[in-house]
């Protein structure tokens, strides 16, 4: 069973606020979502929050490792709640749809890298890029 949003932020040592929580909420309601997109749906819940209080929930809960930042290239930054299973995503060349896809194979053969030049590997971001079904079936019709 997973913690609760308040259980998550004490663990981390941060103070349990309407703001975070509300971004927290949405983000779990939302994987993948945009700062900007997060930013609406928490005004849409609480009323009155700045986009810069928005911009440093998201900033503060990924530096703690609540959240997960994924930026595909040509693409605002994307936020998850983050989940250590070390999954990779597919992104929409067409919509910009992003969705979760387990690693390729079990383990996670995406941290041996053929030559780590002496870093300690710990995770690995990858985006793989097409066109969903969707994309695809209106590109034929």
């Amino acid at each position: 069973m997973r913690p609760s949003h308040h259980d998550l932020l004490r663990h981390v040592g941060l103070r349990v606020t309407a703001p975070r929580l509300a971004v927290l909420e949405v983000v779990e309601a939302s994987p993948h979502a945009d700062a900007d997109t997060v930013r609406s749906r928490v005004v849409d819940r609480l009323g009155a929050v700045s986009t810069q209080a928005v911009y440093d929930i998201l900033h503060t809960l990924t530096d703690a490792g609540i959240l997960r930042r994924t930026e595909p290239a040509g693409s605002p930054s994307r936020y998850e709640i983050a989940t250590g299973d070390n999954h990779h995503h597919l992104v929409c060349r067409g919509c910009g749809d992003v969705v979760d896809v387990p690693c390729a194979v079990g383990e996670t053969p995406c941290l041996h890298a053929s030559d780590d030049r002496g870093f300690l590997i710990d995770s690995a971001e990858v985006i793989y890029w097409g066109y969903c079904p969707s994309c695809l079936s209106n590109s034929a019709s």
